[in-house]
């Protein structure tokens, strides 16, 4: 259980990011299964080769931002829709992650170099370097941030452009920009997240991203469900999609305690996430009285 809250407080970054192109500029970003993998592959490539571990996370939070700069400009510059945009782009990081590494994986050992976290260090160890305690302090200071960075008017322009690019354009926005910087951030946020990952579980691999994007959405539903009636501050909704991440992985491990095939555990993320995407609509039909004025049936 520990490794389960450790896990969905990793990729609970992801999610957050996730949730930046998902809610906030309304455009289905795929690139994220090749960012998570393109962050891990620079990260553990720099430690590799003596690189501070703080430093090796600023890289791949870089490469992140490069990802999402080269999906914004297909987007924005080409005229591709944006879900194809990512897709090219996810499909082109593949390659970029393969060279990166030089093959498929490669593995780091804790005992020889200086990682921030690790599988080893989620209980038995000092407070100052259990990895629940670090991750979640990183996590609280990422929403921080971003509470802070959509509150400028920067930040608002983006959000403006997510919820009507037609009067944002009006308003003097320019949503193009707006658009590639909210990839940019997005994807940057998934590769950090892919960067302590890769050291969490000793290795990064060319597809260890593969799939990210059902996590990262399965997280946003899955928190906003639950949290979406008690939560209306923006950084208690950022909060709310990091709770989900959580949620999703102790859900995962229960299905483990019970001996569910594990071949079987990427169909119930699939299910997970629709069931979770049903339930507002089946609350909406289903569950919500519609009140009929007398005086208005009367005239009917």
């Amino acid at each position: 259980m520990p490794g389960a809250f450790s896990q969905g407080l990793i990729w609970a970054i992801m999610a957050i990011g996730v949730y930046i192109t998902f809610r906030i500029l309304d455009v289905a970003d795929l690139t994220v299964d090749g960012t998570l993998g393109l962050g891990g592959a620079v990260c553990i490539m720099c430690m590799l080769a003596g690189m501070n571990v703080w430093a090796a996370m600023a890289l791949a939070f870089a490469a992140g931002i490069l990802a999402g700069l080269v999906t914004g400009l297909f987007h924005t510059l080409m005229g591709i829709p944006a879900i194809l945009a990512g897709i090219l782009t996810q499909l082109s990081l593949y390659t970029v992650n393969l060279k990166v590494m030089g093959k498929a994986n490669q593995a780091i050992n804790v005992d020889k170099y200086d990682l921030l976290i690790s599988l080893r260090f989620v209980k038995g160890v000092p407070i100052w370097q259990n990895t629940i305690v670090i991750v979640a302090l990183i996590v609280v200071l990422l929403i921080a941030i971003l509470y802070w960075f959509f509150g400028t008017e920067l930040g608002c322009s983006v959000r403006a452009t997510g919820c009507n690019g037609n009067m944002a354009r009006a308003q003097g926005i320019n949503t193009s920009f707006t658009t590639v910087l909210g990839l940019m951030l997005s994807n940057g946020l998934v590769a950090f997240s892919g960067a302590l990952l890769c050291q969490y579980q000793g290795f990064a691999d060319v597809s260890m991203g593969r799939g990210a994007i059902v996590i990262g959405l399965a997280a946003v539903v899955i928190g906003e469900t639950l949290f979406s009636k008690i939560f209306r501050n923006f950084a208690l909704k950022l909060l709310s999609v990091a709770i989900g991440s959580i949620v999703y992985y102790l859900v995962m491990q229960v299905c483990i305690w019970f001996r569910i095939d594990t071949d079987l555990l990427k169909m119930l993320s699939a299910i997970v996430v629709a069931v979770f995407l049903a339930v507002p609509y089946w609350k909406a039909k289903y569950f919500t009285r519609v009140n009929v004025h007398k005086g208005g049936a009367d005239r009917a």
